[in-house]
């Protein structure tokens, strides 16, 4: 049976909002990843069959099928096709599931995967300013006036009694984890940075502590928990992923970082909306035949710090399996580009320290989730403990 495998991955650094990215234009940005995967692999874009694109805000800048746009502005050949996907905050990571699809399936031989979003260009929710996406229909099924990621993320703490000490805690977490896998070089081999622009991660902010957090006014509820300090960060970034089959890959002389193992996606209950994670693992695990003790990291979207901490109670996942270069809390989270810049995350990871399966999966607006698993090609590299 044909499998897909991703042959190389690659991301910008992840810009903060209206920072060192926000003067370059999204289908600029995007072309800066396809460019980069075509020098590090050295194949020829021509044999491309498609690019497949996530973006959320396909609006403004980011309209017109950004994908085709982008295939456009790397100087790549008229005839290579592109489509632009929105599963909200999962669009990336949903494109990459597709391009798997058509490739096990055989419609197409070769793809690149990914997904862009400049918010600084194009803010959030510009396509509907004041949330007025949801006819009456859905919300009167509800009993809401609106749908809210924020009060989804105060139901969440209060629901598995996650206190702001807990999520604050959590947020310190994840910058300390990003600045020593930065100071370590395990982002290294990922980026394609932006020389004279911006050659690492923007966002990330050292020596903080539970009293600075303290002092940030909760957001979404004055007697809530939930603050800029533990939430994901607004951000700018790219990601794109080299997807064929190993036979393709043998035939071209490349050498594969990982499998793509089983890809599910899951929906839950739309009020809450950031629960989703949870039962998409679970349909990935049952899937995959897998434990949650198998699968050596994770990639757990931070988009806000309840998602991950609930997630982790409901899966019993080992602490420090759970985003181990930290996560968007610290770096940011560039919507539709989250997914792919997730994945390459994740990839180099298990291929730098011998990881044979990692699963990666996040929240998403609609109270849905995508969830991944990978497994590392090489049997020679992956370590005795997993």
């Amino acid at each position: 049976m044909t499998d897909a495998v991703i042959v190389d991955a690659v991301r910008t650094p992840i810009g903060r909002r209206n920072g060192a990215l926000a003067g370059i234009h999204p289908a600029d940005l995007s072309a800066h990843v396809l460019e980069a995967l075509v020098e590090r692999t050295g194949i020829d874009p021509a044999i491309i069959d498609d690019v497949m694109w996530g973006c959320v805000s396909q609006h403004s800048e980011q309209a017109g099928n950004i994908a085709r746009t982008a295939v456009l502005a790397a100087g790549w050949p008229t005839t290579v096709p592109g489509t632009t996907v929105t599963r909200a905050c999962g669009s990336s990571q949903q494109a990459l599931a597709m391009a798997a699809a058509a490739v096990i399936s055989g419609q197409l031989d070769v793809v690149v995967a990914g997904g862009v979003e400049s918010m600084s260009r194009v803010p959030m929710g510009t396509a509907a300013p004041n949330g007025e996406s949801q006819p009456a229909t859905v919300l009167d099924r509800f009993g809401v006036d609106r749908f809210s990621q924020g009060i989804g993320a105060e139901e969440v703490a209060r629901r598995w009694g996650l206190s702001r000490t807990q999520l604050d805690e959590y947020a310190l977490r994840s910058h300390e984890l990003a600045a020593a896998a930065t100071d370590s070089g395990a982002f290294d081999a990922q980026l394609a940075t932006l020389p004279g622009v911006l050659e690492g991660d923007e966002g990330i902010r050292r020596g903080g502590s539970l009293e600075s957090l303290g002092a940030l006014r909760t957001v979404f509820d004055e007697n809530g928990v939930i603050h800029a300090g533990n939430a994901s960060q607004i951000s700018d970034g790219a990601g794109a992923l080299l997807v064929m089959s190993s036979e393709t890959a043998a035939a071209h002389g490349l050498v594969p970082l990982v499998r793509i193992h089983t890809t599910v996606v899951a929906a839950d209950d739309p009020v809450i909306m950031l629960t989703g994670p949870i039962p998409a693992t679970a349909k990935a695990l049952e899937r995959s035949g897998l434990s949650i003790d198998e699968i050596g990291a994770f990639e757990v979207n931070e988009a806000f710090a309840p998602v991950p901490l609930a997630w982790q109670i409901d899966t019993g996942a080992a602490e420090k399996a759970l985003n181990p270069l930290g996560g968007a809390i610290a770096v940011g989270h560039p919507l539709g580009g989250s997914g792919a810049i997730l994945a390459t995350r994740l990839a180099h990871h298990m291929r730098d320290n011998g990881i044979r399966y990692g699963l990666q999966t996040m929240c998403e607006a609609g109270g849905m989730a995508n969830a991944t698993i990978y497994e590392l090609i090489s049997p020679e590299l992956i370590s005795s403990g997993r």
